[in-house]
């Protein structure tokens, strides 16, 4: 509903030149005009932040990790791997276009803060029969030309804030855009690493299996031998041929699953399995670095998806503003100018001049509802973002005391499943002669390869614990990440 206006139309050529000058000053002024911002400041929640970790050791200073924290692991076969993900991960590259998406989007709710501006140009031809004598069928033609060129422009003032709310809004999400962006790199660089481990780990396990397997089937040829011999009995050697069987079965289940990791750590770096080089690596040439986190106060500006939430909740917060706004008036100036003219060379002439202003003011009476309910989501959607907020606050506290306890044990089980397969390689040794000697049977000789056997692929197991811990805990801590300064959200 339009409740007032102002049209204006001057030709007259002595008043031009005053008219240029405030046309003038009116386009430089627009983009001046401001008014007053409706709706709730933003204020980040408060959240109860510990002293310091749970499971943190104590006295211990901090040691946060770097942009390339993956290096500490002392592997360049990961390090390529990773450099291949950050290049051709699926994941990331999805997130790299939607942050593009969110950066333009702020180009476009932007626009409306400033003024459109228009030209437009046309030229006509008549020609009309006039009576008369002349001409071939004896009528005379009249010619009738008509030039014109005009600029048009228009300006919502932004009296109320409701676009520059759109523009923050937007802001706010690309600036979130940006930060999942990041949290999207940290877990697949993340995930490259613990599957690697884990590959690592299945080929270690494999090579344990075969090479029990062999000793198994060494065995057995002995005790097939001494069977033959006289000196054991077909107890043991079915025994051995069990436990041969069994060793046996195990293999393709190791295979199938060294295969099915590769093929998992192909997607992570964005390649088919048929053009992926995976590298050779051991578990026991890998270090886990020392991590020591810092207080929990300095984790909120070291976590992406802490920075994530926060930002949303600015655009939250920014889009029931701009809800608040749309109750009011909305206030549009629109002018143009433009020349008109019986000949193309006179166009530009004063006398040709013509120039028209207006201002038109619109309040909505009644939307169906429509406002209200707008403004009822808008709000809800901000105390929604509140809870992602501060559970987000909470998981990321929690998440570094898991991981921290995490590796702590996993460093206690490394350290004893090596000693128990110390243990278990010197029985086998001494069982194994005490069997040449004669002194025990074969039977002994397999509780001491079976007992090898478990420890080994503890052992193996307990190392790959600990680097997942490790790569959990480093994932926890923000991976090196920082909010960047200055931030890129702000209060409104």
């Amino acid at each position: 509903m339009v409740l007032g206006s102002l049209n204006v139309l001057i030709v007259r050529p002595h008043k031009c030149q005053k008219l240029r000058r405030a046309w003038h000053t009116l386009l430089l002024g627009i983009p001046l005009l401001s008014g007053c911002a409706l709706g709730p400041r933003f204020h980040a929640p408060p959240i109860t932040v510990p002293a310091r970790y749970a499971s943190a050791p104590q006295d211990a200073p901090p040691a946060w990790p770097s942009r390339t924290w993956w290096r500490g692991f002392g592997s360049p076969a990961l390090n390529s791997l990773i450099m291949d993900a950050e290049q051709h991960n699926f994941t990331i590259r999805i997130a790299v276009a939607q942050l593009q998406a969110a950066n333009a989007q702020v180009e476009v709710l932007g626009a409306p803060l400033l003024p459109t501006l228009g030209a437009s140009g046309n030229g006509q031809w008549q020609r009309a029969p006039h009576g008369g004598s002349s001409g071939l069928n004896g009528t005379h033609t009249l010619g009738n030309r008509q030039f014109g060129a005009s600029l048009q422009t228009s300006y919502e003032l932004d009296f109320w804030g409701k676009n520059r709310d759109a523009l923050r809004a937007a802001e706010a999400n690309a600036a979130a855009s940006r930060f999942n962006r990041d949290t999207v790199a940290l877990t697949a660089i993340s995930a490259v690493a613990t599957t690697w481990f884990q590959i690592l780990a299945d080929r270690a396990a494999l090579a344990i299996g075969l090479r029990n397997l062999a000793a198994a089937e060494g065995l057995l040829a002995q005790l097939n031998a001494e069977l033959n011999a006289g000196t054991t009995d077909a107890v043991t050697v079915a025994q051995q041929a069990a436990l041969v069987a069994s060793e046996r079965a195990t293999i393709p289940v190791l295979r199938s699953q060294l295969r099915q990791e590769t093929l998992g750590l192909g997607i992570l770096v964005g390649k088919s399995p048929e053009f992926l080089a995976v590298p050779r690596g051991h578990l026991a040439a890998l270090t886990v670095p020392k991590i020591a986190p810092g207080l929990p106060a300095g984790l909120l500006r070291r976590r992406p998806d802490i920075a994530q939430a926060e930002a949303n909740l600015v655009a939250a917060n920014a889009n029931v503003r701009g809800a608040i706004a749309s109750f009011f008036p909305t206030i549009t100036l629109t002018g143009s100018a433009g020349w008109s003219s019986t000949a193309l060379n006179t166009l530009l002439a004063p006398g040709s001049l013509l120039l028209s202003a207006a201002t038109a003011i619109s309040q909505p009476l009644f939307e169906g509802g429509a406002l209200m309910g707008t403004l009822a989501v808008n709000r809800a959607t901000y105390r929604e973002n509140v809870a992602i907020y501060e559970q987000t606050v909470v998981q990321a506290f929690t998440n570094v005391d898991t991981a921290l306890t995490a590796l702590h044990y996993a460093t206690q089980q490394q350290r004893r499943a090596a000693e128990a397969v110390r243990e278990a390689r010197a029985a086998l040794s001494a069982v194994r002669a005490q069997l040449a000697a004669g002194i025990i049977d074969a039977s002994t000789v397999l509780i001491a390869e079976e007992t090898l056997l478990t420890n080994e692929n503890s052992y193996t197991q307990a190392q790959l614990t600990r680097l997942d811990a490790a790569v959990n805990l480093y994932k926890a801590l923000g991976g090196g990440w920082r909010t960047p300064a200055p931030s890129p959200i702000s209060g409104n």
